[in-house]
């Protein structure tokens, strides 16, 4: 990781519209509402060639001692302190509009006490009209204050510019290692991090599985529904088979049922989670065990079918399931007859994973995991399914083997006619790698089905995996190789003689029209009607 700036301030002062000013993105939610901003939010950022990492942090208020009852806020001060020890200059941010509230002499005396490199920032300086306004600032006790607009833009080069100068100069340590950086330079461009979505509805255990993945408290889990807001990325790097694997988690906000969203700030976030299906690499779809797959689940499959993603079905909070379980197999083993037995329940793992794909019929080439993000239950297999299904997306499948087992496939069930016109393949070959994209050259696109296309995609699984994978067809037509000489024809046209004074034109000719022998019969009755 780069070195780090932290945006840091009281609730309510504009850091999340400063942050996504220096990024140039629309990351991080921006409301009127304080306290919207909970979870650190870190981006790789770069300032005129200089990178850095960019961290928004939740706005810190509670005063020096202060406990807070709420989880959530308490959680949030907790990422703040994380933030403010990983930071190299940190970036004070108050309202000009307001003034000086006591919250913000609380925050500055705490960043007194960091020893960092602090820079005053004076938000919300929209015009020059408030630069003078500044000078009740310096009773903080900073050497200089920054008047900007995070809205508008003004004064950014002035604070960035310090900032940069103020970050730890690495030169010398660039000198020494050259070559072990560019190596590694190297190194990261060829394989770039596998970006992997966490989706699902609020409150079925996804930020535990972050959590559990990073082995620390990176995102704030609470049990109260619809904690996380922003989507947050968080690199990590795991060890298997001898090789360092790595990926970036998206933890999301939770999915719920559009009627049900009453606010602004729940419309951003549901907003961020269904871009963050689209950025991924792969979609791990989380479900509650003990609610099974309810109308929602289904909604968000569709996203994530709708999308062509790759995806893994995880079934998360299984050890408060496992009970249940339990029981009902102990009712099953105890009654003499097991066909009289009512119990209803599925009583192994590969019954419930039939199940849910029977639920959930459109993402039946999704895997099946069963997981418990609170005692680890399985994770180890959540890993390893995300490294097969990644592998599965990295497969290039030979032309000469792909339209062998097309040809296989057809001879097995031929498609159905149109109109006495049956569709024919002709050649067949693999466009693109993620997700698995085939294009298929036939006699007419028009023809071919949905039924067809999925019976296509079974047989494509049996020969080659792409287990997790959805598979994409292309169906074009063959082009003709010589044109058709069927067409209209062509008007003559004739180039009149030059005339002094008049532009050369060209008319189109009339037809000439066939002089046919007239018939002796027909030859007699006009003589006839004349001599009447």
């Amino acid at each position: 990781m780069s070195q780090v700036i932290a945006i840091v301030g009281r609730p309510n002062v504009g850091k999340s519209a400063l942050f996504n000013r220096i990024v140039r993105k629309r990351i991080a939610i921006v409301h009127d509402e304080p306290g919207v901003t909970r979870d650190r939010v870190l981006v790789e950022a770069e300032w005129r060639g200089r990178p850095f990492t960019l961290v928004d942090t939740g706005g810190i208020g509670l005063r020096r001692g202060e406990k807070s009852a709420d989880v959530i806020t308490g959680a949030a001060m907790d990422q703040v302190e994380l933030a403010l020890e990983s930071a190299s200059v940190i970036l004070f941010v108050v309202n000009i509009q307001e003034g000086l509230l006591p919250l913000d002499h609380e925050v500055s005396s705490k960043l007194h006490a960091s020893g960092k490199t602090i820079i005053l920032v004076a938000n919300k300086a929209d015009h020059a009209g408030f630069d003078e306004d500044a000078e009740v600032l310096n009773a903080l006790g900073f050497n200089a204050i920054y008047p900007v607009s995070a809205i508008h833009g003004r004064g950014m080069d002035n604070l960035m510019e310090k900032a940069i100068d103020s970050l730890p100069n690495l030169n010398e340590d660039l000198n020494e290692n050259s070559q072990d950086d560019s190596l590694e330079l190297q190194a990261n461009n060829e394989a770039e991090p596998l970006k992997l979505a966490i989706i699902g509805r609020p409150n079925v255990g996804k930020s535990s599985i972050i959590n559990s993945f990073a082995s620390s408290d990176r995102v704030i889990v609470s049990p109260i529904a619809g904690t996380t807001r922003d989507s947050v990325d968080v690199p990590i790097e795991i060890e298997a088979e001898g090789k360092r694997h790595s990926y970036v988690l998206i933890d999301t906000a939770g999915i719920r049922k559009r009627r049900r969203i009453d606010d602004s700030v729940e419309f951003f976030s549901v907003k961020r989670a269904e871009d963050s299906i689209e950025r991924c690499d792969i979609a791990i779809h989380v479900m509650d065990a003990q609610c099974g797959v309810t109308m929602q689940d289904k909604k968000i499959g569709g996203k994530i079918s709708e999308a062509k993603k790759a995806c893994i079905l995880v079934i998360n909070k299984w050890d408060l399931y496992e009970k249940s379980v339990e029981a009902a197999r102990d009712e099953i083993n105890e009654s003499v007859n097991k066909k009289r037995s009512k119990s209803s329940w599925l009583t192994t793992l590969g019954d419930f994973g039939e199940w849910v794909q029977k639920q959930l019929f459109f993402l039946d080439y999704a895997p099946v995991i069963f997981t418990s993000a609170e005692t680890g239950f399985h994770l180890d297999r959540l890993l390893e399914a995300i490294r097969f299904v990644a592998d599965q997306l990295n497969q290039k499948v030979p032309t000469a083997l792909l339209n062998r087992t097309l040809q296989d496939a057809v001879n097995t069930r031929q498609p159905a006619s149109k109109q006495g016109t049956r569709l024919k393949f002709f050649y067949a070959t693999q466009v693109k790698l993620s997700p698995p994209t085939f294009r298929l050259f036939v006699n007419r696109k028009d023809l071919f089905t949905d039924q067809y296309s999925k019976y296509l995609g079974g047989q494509i699984r049996k020969a080659f995996g792409y287990e997790g994978c959805p598979i994409i067809f292309e169906p074009r037509n063959r082009p003709k190789k010589v044109e058709s000489i069927r067409g209209g024809r062509k008007k003559r046209v004739v180039k009149k003689k030059d005339v002094p004074g008049k532009s050369r034109t060209t008319i189109p000719t009339k037809r000439k029209q066939s002089k046919r022998p007239i018939p002796a019969s027909k030859k007699s009755i006009a003589a006839r009607k004349k001599s009447r």
